[in-house]
């Protein structure tokens, strides 16, 4: 390589959505409008679970802080999508990009945890429902949060850690409105096998971890109602489980 190409790279362009000019603006009101709506929304369940004395239970204590991580995880994001539509200035320093990447990867790796716990929850309180308030004590909800966040930052971490061994050269430009870390590896200069294998071993723990425990935590259930069949039963299983069903289903 010629020896100006070997420049360190200080920041990236993201080319952000193919979106044409005279079509900015409504695209910026309606991305703008979207975030909005998910901030006080979640803000909202963040507030109703505070006041309420009555959801002061687990299943609350971990909605509330999925509500929180959602908009921790949108926030990574989307402010600077649409500072970007609103401005058109389209570059991000290095240790923007970098640090983009671990919170997005982090918040991400926290929502599927906190899925998979509550899905343990939704287990308890079916199946054990008399047993209920002493399995899911306040201690144990506290360290399955802990537990959470130490794994979510742990896996972050080392996907920043190798990102930062990287060297980037003249080619500066993600084709993206985010740093995806997929989409920088390609831009690197150096040797990211150990990088990929990293993706691939981290990202397949933090993807078949959960789901399986999810899928346990279900599977459970369903054998719990299919010992005792009554309609009664199975309505009680799905106003109890039905709505964190249908968001682990969308996610």
């Amino acid at each position: 390589m010629r020896r100006e190409n070997k420049s360190r790279v200080s920041h990236f362009l993201l080319l952000g959505l193919p979106i044409l000019p005279e079509q900015q603006g409504m695209f910026f009101a309606l991305f703008l409008g979207m975030y909005l709506t998910m901030v006080l929304g979640n803000l909202l369940i963040l507030l109703l679970i505070r006041l309420d004395s009555r959801l002061h239970t687990p299943m609350y204590f971990f909605l509330g802080h999925l509500a929180l991580t959602d908009v921790s995880f949108s926030s990574v994001t989307v402010p600077k999508m649409l500072m970007n539509l609103h401005t058109w200035d389209q570059s991000i320093p290095y240790a923007g990009c970098v640090t983009q990447i671990y919170f997005f990867i982090f918040f991400a790796c926290i929502d599927k945890l906190l899925l998979t716990v509550m899905a343990y929850d939704r287990y308890v309180a079916v199946c054990h429902p008399l047993h209920y308030t002493t399995l899911m004590r306040e201690e144990l909800c506290v360290s399955l949060l802990a537990g959470a966040w130490l794994l979510s930052c742990a896996s972050a971490l080392s996907h920043t850690l190798l990102l930062a061994r990287l060297s980037f050269c003249a080619d500066n430009i993600i084709p993206h409105f985010f740093c995806d870390l997929a989409a920088l590896l390609k831009l690197s200069c150096s040797d990211t096998s150990l990088n990929e294998r990293g993706i691939l071993t981290a990202g397949s723990a933090v993807l078949i971890l959960p789901l399986s425990g999810i899928l346990v935590s279900y599977g459970r259930i369903g054998l719990s109602i299919l010992r005792v069949p009554s309609t009664k039963g199975i309505c009680k299983a799905l106003s109890t489980c039905g709505s964190h069903l249908s968001v682990v289903s969308l996610f």
